[in-house]
């Protein structure tokens, strides 16, 4: 769905100005056209509305596309390089155990993770700790630390 929308908005961004640019007199039928009084407008004053409404039209549709392009980002964090790249911030759901490889780690804002490399975190419990997921600055890993430990895993986001 995130993904529809966002092509949407795309869609929108593209065909809105030109939509646009047809004057509203040409994207109404007669009858609603009069049904609204804009026949009652001069050429002038019809031209000054056409004017508005292409500056409206294009300037919400950049914040429309813009916003979907943010939030299909954010839903794609950490998948492959597709996404945002800034750190995911949450809580792990129920308890935390330590590190090991294999290991999911579910977070409240659904994200799950799985451990890919050998770090350890032996003795480690706590429940429902704060994480911070980042990702490396070449490549495309991303690593999870768990607030009140020093010791990173190396992660990727399987859901």
């Amino acid at each position: 769905m995130p993904v529809r929308s966002f092509i949407l908005a795309a869609l929108l961004f593209v065909a809105a100005p030109a939509l646009a640019q047809q004057g509203i007199e040409t994207q109404m039928t007669p009858a609603e056209f009069a049904a609204a009084g804009l026949d009652k407008l001069s050429a002038e004053e019809l031209t000054r509305l056409n004017a508005w409404l292409d500056r409206t039209i294009e300037g919400e549709t950049e914040k429309a596309a813009a916003t979907a392009k943010k939030r299909v980002e954010d839903e794609h964090r950490g998948f492959l390089s597709f996404g945002s790249a800034e750190p995911v911030v949450g809580q792990i759901s129920g308890e935390f155990r330590g590190f090991g490889r294999g290991r999911e780690y579910t977070l409240d804002n659904g994200q799950v993770w799985r451990q890919v490399d050998t770090a350890t975190l032996a003795g480690a419990r706590r429940d429902s700790p704060k994480v911070r997921i980042t990702p490396s600055v070449v490549g495309n890993a991303w690593y999870m630390a768990v607030d009140g430990y020093n010791t990173r895993a190396k992660v990727e986001r399987v859901k």
